[in-house]
Order: structure tokens, then sequence, then C-alpha cells
């Protein structure tokens, strides 16, 4: 099949519909899950696991970054009107950004918060370490907050551009993804942002 007959194909109207309330229920367990991260409560795991587990937020910064530069390369590839190495693109986006949530997931339900500036490891900040680094932290703390916001409006919305382009209604596709780029493209570049900040600058010396 060519792409003119790709794009030629007529919309899955039911298909959509069912696939639109997958979306939906998705987006709500997911909420769910985050929701119960905030809990004090961790699931205990053996200390090999643990070991394994405390290196995800590296593998999730990484995963982040490839999700990033095949966003661009998805979007180079919608310009030039090649949809297959769109498709491509964005699909693999989308596998490795499913990937990153199952790590995101593991992670937070495993291990404790880690605070910016925490520099002794006790999961306390006092108020010489908060002295310490200032308006630095305020910084990584807008930083994050907006990461997470974008990353919590976009959800849906990239799951529900992804129904629109595989039940073939393009027109939906293409305005929806207009507004949904951006703000992947935010999340995908501010996670890796946040873990450098996090887990490599604030466990450095301190700003004076």
């Amino acid at each position: 099949m060519n792409q003119s007959d790709l794009l030629n194909q007529p919309i899955k109207e039911d298909l959509a519909k069912r696939l639109r309330t997958v979306v939906w229920i998705v987006s709500a367990v997911v909420l769910l899950l985050v929701a119960l991260m905030r809990t004090p409560y961790k699931i205990p795991v053996s200390r090999g696991v643990e070991e394994w587990i405390w290196h995800l937020p590296e593998t999730m910064a990484a995963l982040n970054v490839l999700v990033a530069a095949l966003l661009l390369g998805g979007l180079w590839a919608i310009i030039r009107k090649n949809h297959r190495v769109h498709q491509r693109c964005m699909m693999t986006a989308l596998v490795l950004s499913g990937i990153f949530l199952l790590c995101y997931v593991a992670y937070h339900f495993t291990m404790f918060e880690t605070k910016f500036g925490d520099v002794d490891g006790n999961r306390i900040l006092d108020d010489e370490e908060k002295a310490q680094w200032g308006n630095i932290r305020l910084v990584y703390l807008g930083i994050l907050f907006s990461h997470i916001l974008a990353a919590a409006v976009s959800f849906p919305m990239i799951l529900m551009t992804f129904v629109h382009a595989w039940t073939r209604d393009f027109a939906k596709h293409r305005k929806l993804a207009r507004k949904t780029f951006p703000l992947w493209f935010y999340v995908a570049i501010t996670g890796p942002l946040c873990y450098w900040m996090l887990h490599v600058m604030s466990k450095g010396p301190a700003v004076e």
C-alpha cells in the first residue's frame, strides 16, 4: 500500500469510539497510580531488585532523550511528507514512552522520593541545605512542576492523537497533533533536565 492509499482509507468510526473509551480508562488508571505514588508506603523488594530499580532514573532520562529525538525525526518526516517514516518515528516514541511509564511506576512504588539538595541522602531537607541551594532549588521545582503538569495534560492527548491516526481520521489527527507535539516534546526534554538537576547537580558541592 502506497502513501496515497494509506491517507485515502475511510475513517473507522466504530473503532474510534471504542478506542476513545480505552484512552479515558487508561488515563484515569494512570492518574490513580500517580496519586498512589505519593503515599508514604512502598512495596518491599529484594536487595538485588532494589539495586536494579535504583538505576531506573538514568534509564528513564535516556528514554526521554530518545523520545525527544524521535519526535524531531517524526516532525522532519511529516514536513517532507514522508508518512511512513513519520509513522515509524511516532510509534517508536509511543512505545518508548510506555516503557518509561512502566519504569516510572516501578521506581516510585518501591523507592522513596529524592529531594533536591539532600546531599547527605537522609530524605530530610533541613534549613541549611535549603539555604545552600537558594534560588536554584526554586528553579528546579518550577521546571519539575511544569514537567509534571505538561505530562498530565499531554498523556490523554498523545493517546487520542494516535487513535485519530489509527482510525484514519487524519483531519482530527493533524489538528490535535499541533497541540500535542509541543507538550510531548517539552515533557521529553525537561525529564532529562530534572534528572540531571536532581541526581547530578544537587549531589555536588552546594552553591554558596
